[in-house]
């Protein structure tokens, strides 16, 4: 089919909003804060979300500070968790005269069975223990609610645990019949000039999404993709060139050619749909959340388009009232360091009951300090839809909330490692996955995986 063919079928346009502004860092003026200021804004947010729960809960008994505990009395409280850790790494450690000379390797994980949990508020801190207290399913800087009683030990007995729940969904608004389906392609590690990358890989993916390759069936479908978001990881810059050294001109074309490639892969896209790219661990970018856009310096090519756009990560928007929220997986891998699951999704669905996207920041995750919010806190419309970049493979999950809150749980593979992306349908919410290679183009629902 030529050109003129492809042109005749047009792509589906979707109203887009972005809900960003929380995550910029453009007013904030940092003048030696620490960390106690989002914490206070940490527990006393959730605190207003705990409280209804609580009178529907536990109505007969009474909310108390930790100080005013009495033993033997059963009462409520509300603070935020610390979890003792023996195997929690100390940067202290890193500085000892008698450490090994030969590094130890490192775990992946450490949660030990000794560990324990630690409940504050303003008054004062106590150990949590009890039948329904697993320190496995919980980190440092969860803020909840539990009911029980002191014992004579200087411990809290713990009857009922509540989290903060999912937050209030507003309603997709209405879709008339005749309008089509529109679907939302999540894309992440495309990890462009990396040794294991394979550009004719990522030429189809662009070649795919853009409506240049296929039959008119693969096009049509192609042309109901209204919006691309890359999750991070976009790029994989040469170690051996980032020794701290001036670089020879040599040294500098190698340091930038990954990025060159990957404006090439963004102008193509951003001149057929509206394209944002989210910053990732191994990005040109700030190491701590929230990391803010990529620079547009980076990319003459696409810069050029109206429909490019460089976001925060975490990224918050909405495609036709469907609200969006997601990270490029800083924020899943951490609690996977730091507490037990069966997979990301679990970790994904904690985050939706605790209201909090990011609760181990900034005990183990790099954090900035804000002094007026915190904005990891899923405080006023929960997401429809929730996606994590760069993980080991495609999964997925609807989770439902007791108000009728629906939320779809998106994982995002690695594209680099399995040549995998996701379509998310703004009508239906349901995902498939476009697995490309050089030899294979399919598209693979959930069902078939």
């Amino acid at each position: 089919m030529d050109d003129m063919d492809i042109d005749l079928i047009p792509r589906v346009q979707a109203t887009y909003v972005s809900h960003n502004t929380k995550f910029e860092l453009k007013k904030q003026k940092y003048k030696g804060q620490q960390y106690s200021q989002l914490y206070f804004f940490r527990l006393t947010l959730t605190r207003k979300y705990l409280n209804p729960r609580i009178q529907e809960r536990w109505p007969s008994y009474p909310v108390t500070n930790i100080l005013g505990l009495d033993e033997g009395k059963v009462c409520v409280l509300i603070g935020t968790l610390y979890k003792q850790m023996k195997l929690k790494p100390n940067i202290l450690d890193e500085y000892s005269k008698e450490r090994s000379v030969v590094g130890l390797v490192a775990p992946s994980n450490f949660v030990d069975a000794d560990d324990y949990l630690i409940l504050e508020d303003e008054s004062g801190r106590v150990k949590l223990v009890g039948d329904c207290v697993v320190p496995s399913i919980y980190v440092s800087g969860i803020v909840l609610a539990v009911c029980g009683q002191a014992g004579h030990d200087g411990e809290f007995h713990v009857n009922e645990i509540l989290e903060p729940g999912l937050a209030p969904q507003p309603a997709i608004p209405p879709q008339k019949k005749s309008d089509g389906d529109k679907y939302v392609a999540l894309v992440s590690g495309l990890r462009c000039g990396g040794p294991h990358t394979n550009p004719l890989q990522v030429q189809l993916l662009v070649d795919h999404l853009t409506g240049h390759l296929g039959e008119v069936q693969e096009q049509s479908l192609s042309a109901q993709i209204v919006h691309t978001v890359i999750a991070g990881d976009s790029v994989q810059l040469q170690a051996q060139a980032l020794h701290g050294q001036p670089l020879s001109s040599k040294e500098q074309h190698k340091l930038i050619e990954p990025i060159q490639e990957l404006d090439l892969v963004l102008t193509q896209l951003a001149s057929a749909m509206p394209v944002d790219i989210m910053p990732g661990a191994k990005d040109p970018a700030n190491f701590s959340l929230p990391q803010q856009p990529l620079h547009m310096c980076l990319f003459p090519g696409a810069r050029t388009y109206s429909s490019f756009v460089t976001a925060t990560n975490p990224h918050q928007f909405e495609l036709d009232g469907v609200m969006f929220l997601g990270t490029s997986g800083q924020n899943i891998d951490d609690l996977d360091k730091y507490s037990l699951a069966d997979g990301p999704l679990d970790y994904m669905e904690r985050t939706l009951s605790w209201r909090h996207i990011a609760p181990t920041a900034p005990d183990t995750l790099g954090c900035y300090p804000f002094h007026d919010r915190d904005p990891f806190l899923i405080d006023q419309a929960c997401p429809h839809v929730y996606f994590c970049g760069n993980q080991d493979k495609f999964s997925t999950r609807l989770v439902r909330g007791p108000k009728g809150q629906a939320v779809r749980l998106v994982c995002i593979p690695r594209f680099a490692e399995t040549g995998t992306a996701v379509l998310v349908s703004l009508k239906t919410l349901e995902c498939h996955c476009l697995t490309l290679s050089t030899s294979l183009l399919e598209i693979q629902s959930p069902n078939d995986m």
